[in-house]
Parts: structure tokens; sequence; C-alpha cells
């Protein structure tokens, strides 16, 4: 493990070389242990805003994660293949289909969440606690200012762009 200071070699203060670098030790490390996981880290996120229930519809959970609705179905076909999430008609409009989370999806989810949270604390364990709570929290409030910006991006087309510039 390096000592070095952001301020210690050339482009220690560049933000993009720092996300690129967390967000690469993050990829492999959720990897391993959200397991198999259909879509990984993606079908992970996704699964948990299906838990937290607040975009009950595909299109909202769509917008919310910054998924083309297209890969979003596919993404969804393979969690209910895997028992975790339903499809359920919604009552106050038949046109739609509410996502919701099974019991075994719910109970799935509970116990990757511990996991990953495991592994975040320990990929983040040059921080204490207090450190890695403000640290998430204040990533926290940059990403969802961005999203406020720019509520079309995929996320995961950003990470896809951030984890290709490094090769």
């Amino acid at each position: 493990m390096s000592t070095d200071r952001p301020g210690d070699a050339p482009g220690g203060d560049n933000l993009g070389w720092t996300l690129g670098v967390l967000l690469r030790a993050y990829q492999s490390t959720v990897v391993t242990v959200i397991g198999d996981l259909p879509h990984g880290p993606r079908g992970y996120q996704t699964l948990a805003a299906v838990v937290g229930g607040e975009h009950p519809t595909q299109l909202a959970l769509a917008a919310h994660l910054g998924i083309d609705r297209t890969v979003l179905t596919y993404l969804l076909d393979d969690l209910v293949e895997a028992g975790l999430v339903e499809r359920r008609l919604n009552p106050a409009d038949r046109r739609q289909r509410r996502i919701v989370a099974t019991a075994e999806g719910e109970r799935a989810f509970r116990e990757l969440e511990r996991r990953v949270r495991d592994a975040e604390d320990g990929l983040l364990g040059a921080l204490d606690a207090a450190e890695r709570d403000t640290f998430r929290k204040l990533l926290w409030r940059v990403a969802c200012d961005v999203r406020d910006i720019d509520p079309v991006a995929d996320p995961c087309d950003v990470a896809e762009e951030l984890l290709s510039d490094g090769r």
C-alpha cells in the first residue's frame, strides 16, 4: 500500500484518477462478494432499489438507476428468473407493471447488503468509521447533485468509460 499523499505525486490531486482507482477497486471487491447475482453490481443496485420500494414501476426504476429501459427489461427478466423480484399488475394503472421484491429477494438483498457494506468498509480501511460515514454522505450528495444536472446519463456507462480509460 502506497503512503503517498495526494500532493506527493504528479497529478495526485486529480479527481478523475482518484475516482478511477476507487471505482476499479470497488468493482473488483463488490463483484467478489456479490457472487452469482444476475448482472453483478448492476443487479445489486437494481435489487436495492426494488427492495427500497420508492420506484415501483419499470419506467421509474429505469429513470432512478439511469439504465436504458430495454437493458432494464433484460436485467429484470434475469432477476425474475432467479426468484428475486416479480412483475405485478399495477391496480391503479393496468398498463403498468409494479416491480416488487419476493421474500427470497428481500432475504438475499439483506445478506448481500451486509456483505457489500463489509467489503466497502475494507476498501475504505484508510478511514476510521466516522470518516467513512462522512465520505459516504459527501459522495451521496455530489452524486445526487450530478444526477440532477444530467439525469439521462447512465451511471454504468460513466463507470465503463472511466474503467476503459485506464486500460
